[in-house]
């Protein structure tokens, strides 16, 4: 790096220093994204830099699409066993969401909370929680005109809104958390996930801390 883009970093750290911090971070990757001989650096430099710059929780949603449900499976199974140690020596409060899991670890340690959701999407999610609620009023728990917002959120896996969802390298939405981004900031990157570099990270949080959040007003 050179001199140049060592102040452009340092400007930049210390502008972000000035205000607060996205609280909850989403970073969506696709399964391409890591299925590379890097050793997930990549993903161990982006965990390390949320932590460093103060945000409690990152949630990275990880998209298995265009395969078979046997080799989705097989890329499931290889990332839940290799993430979690790749990751763990910057925070132990790490759970992976994979379908059919039905909620996310409450971690006792202190420190930022990482999340990693394999290929559990936003319409899966909804569509489950849409099932577990027509079966209460099928069961008569449940009166038709009782659902609302909040019986809706009750049934969704991820509970907290985040406050900026990072597309990297890509231009469209992801299938992701679908209710609960609705008022999040979306940023998309204008590199490619394996060019993503510190300064791009920078850029992010120093282009959240510039919007005027409208939470849909």
């Amino acid at each position: 790096m050179g001199f140049i883009s060592k102040a452009y970093e340092w400007k930049l750290k210390n502008a972000i220093k000035k205000q607060d911090v996205p609280k909850h971070i989403v970073l969506a990757l696709s399964e391409n994204d890591l299925l590379t001989d890097d050793n997930y650096s990549k993903l161990n430099s982006f965990v390390t830099w949320c932590k460093e710059t103060g945000i409690g929780t990152v949630t990275i949603f990880i998209s298995i699409i265009e395969v078979d449900a046997k080799l989705g499976r097989k890329i499931c199974n290889k990332l839940s066993e290799e993430i979690p140690s790749a990751l763990y020596n910057i925070t132990p409060n790490i759970t992976v969401i994979t379908r059919g899991d039905r909620e996310i670890k409450k971690h006792d340690s202190s420190g930022m909370n990482l999340e990693i959701s394999l290929g559990y999407s936003g319409k899966y999610e909804l569509t489950r929680a849409i099932k577990e609620i027509m079966t209460q009023v099928k069961n008569g728990k449940l009166a038709p005109d009782e659902i609302n917002e909040n019986v809706i959120e009750s049934h969704l896996l991820f509970k907290s809104e985040p406050d900026i969802v990072i597309r990297a390298g890509g231009k469209r939405l992801t299938d992701f958390l679908i209710w609960q981004s609705v008022y999040s900031e979306l940023y998309f990157t204008d590199v490619n996930w394996l060019d993503f570099r510190k300064v791009d990270f920078l850029r992010v949080i120093r282009d959240f801390q510039k919007r005027q959040r409208r939470f849909g007003k």
